[in-house]
């Protein structure tokens, strides 16, 4: 079949988090993190599972580097648990838990695979929340404390850090909507937590640098194209406010150092602020907040069409026929990936781009003869892969590609019961299996190109 060949010194990755992982909760001096917590309240998680186990990464590392070498990968974007560093989330460091990274970086240095490293993927230090969490500006303190600790140990040999995965969920889904961790359903803290967020990415990026010098720094956010129901202008409109709010609000303070003024309006008509004004900024925190990046890093899985709801609040609604869902529910539209990336070249130009995670869940396990074959992931990955080469010949300055995720693992409030992995994953024996897509990965990380069949 015809391929589209991606440049010679392109990155091909999988991509992880800790607490989705790890597991050794109680381990070697870890701490408590917001995520422990809200597991521990019943009715929180899907199935009411935990990840005090997980995957056991913790202890098969070594095994999943592996597992990594097969697939021919040459970068792996994993996080750090903030609490297995900082167990109270300031003070003293745990230098077992250091160890860890440092044992984890060097056997994938030794395997020809980069690490790429995201400080923060949600798990709080349950002493910090226990002190207002992310609605108090000393946690951007406390990050930039954390950060400072993980670089002096790990940023001789890390090349590439990210600061935060995905503010938007740290903010809405764990403090609007009360989805994640740590549960609340407070709107007007969910804008002082974004805020506050995006102030400690700023802020630690100067970290990065003293203790980084050689390395590349920046950030990790979902994004997701806003499209209309139907054309009338109330629908139009409705995508114009879900835009803002959920990829403008981060956007344009990275790169114009400024919150986009529609949207603050939106929010002061909708009751969650109480004039234009945002009392939670400060004289020097927009300088911060934007201050340049190396890198943005793009996590994309589907567009969101929105309605007109009650008083024109957007309304997220189903467009298509189940099939064309995954089993998050989410619409399959590769084209949406390409929409993102030429937006983000045009509308706010980084100089270089990663498209951090992508992925799919579906259900699909071992037949009788252990095979997983799990052929919508492969359309999945395959049809979105296109789209960024169509990207990169448009001039989108796309240097990588993680597919979310090497493993089946804790999908947060879902539990146990969405598979996005390359590899199939028993939890009672920890066995690994590689499906068809894990297959498919390492056939297309080999020849650098992906084909063109349907």
């Amino acid at each position: 079949m015809p391929e589209r060949v991606f440049p010679d010194d392109f990155l091909w990755g999988v991509a992880t988090s800790a607490h989705q992982i790890e597991g050794a909760f109680g381990e070697d001096g870890r701490g408590e993190s917001i995520w422990d917590r809200l597991e521990a309240t019943p009715g929180s998680i899907e199935d009411g599972s935990d990840a005090s186990v997980a995957c056991d990464h913790y202890h098969r590392y070594e095994d999943d580097v592996e597992l990594m070498k097969k697939l021919g990968i040459n970068a792996y974007r994993f996080s750090i648990a903030w609490p297995r560093v900082l167990p109270k989330g300031r003070g003293r460091v745990n230098a077992a838990g250091l160890d860890f990274y440092d044992n984890l970086v060097d056997a994938l240095l030794e395997a020809g695979i980069e690490p790429f490293v995201t400080l923060y993927h949600w798990d709080l230090p349950q002493a910090l929340q226990d002190r207002g969490g992310w609605s108090e500006r000393d946690t951007a303190e406390a990050f930039v404390h954390y950060t400072t600790a993980v670089a002096r140990r790990l940023g001789d040999r890390v090349r590439h850090w990210a600061t935060h995965n995905e503010p938007w969920c740290i903010a809405t889904l764990g403090h609007e909507s009360g989805e994640h961790a740590p549960g609340h359903r407070d709107p007007a803290e969910a804008l002082r937590v974004a805020h506050h967020v995006l102030l400690s990415h700023g802020q630690a990026m100067g970290a990065l640098r003293e203790f980084a010098p050689e390395a590349e720094a920046g950030i990790v956010l979902n994004l997701s194209p806003s499209w209309p129901a139907s054309e009338s202008p109330a629908d139009r409109e409705a995508a114009r406010r879900f835009d803002g709010f959920f990829n403008r609000w981060y956007l344009n303070p990275i790169f114009r150092g400024v919150y986009p003024a529609d949207t603050i309006a939106d929010r002061v008509r909708c009751g969650h602020l109480k004039g234009p004004e945002l009392p939670f900024v400060r004289s020097g925190d927009m300088e911060a907040i934007s201050v340049p990046l190396d890198f943005l890093g793009l996590n994309y899985y589907s567009r969101t069409v929105v309605r007109a709801g009650d008083g024109g609040d957007p309304t997220g609604i189903c467009a298509v026929s189940e099939e064309k869902l995954t089993d998050m529910g989410w619409e399959v539209y590769p084209e949406g990936l390409y929409d993102t990336l030429v937006r983000l070249k045009t509308e706010y130009a980084p100089e270089r781009i990663y498209v951090t995670e992508n992925g799919a869940a579906y259900p699909d396990g071992p037949d009788r003869a252990g095979r997983v074959a799990d052929r919508r992931r492969v359309e999945y990955l395959r049809s979105h892969l296109k789209e960024a080469h169509r990207a990169l010949a448009d001039g989108v300055p796309l240097l990588g590609y993680f597919v979310w995720s090497l493993l089946d693992n804790f999908e947060w409030a879902h539990g146990y019961t969405k598979r996005f992995g390359l590899y199939w994953v028993d939890y009672d024996s920890q066995k690994r299996i590689p499906k068809d897509s894990a297959f498919w990965y390492r056939d297309v990380v080999a020849a650098n190109a992906v084909d063109d069949e349907s």
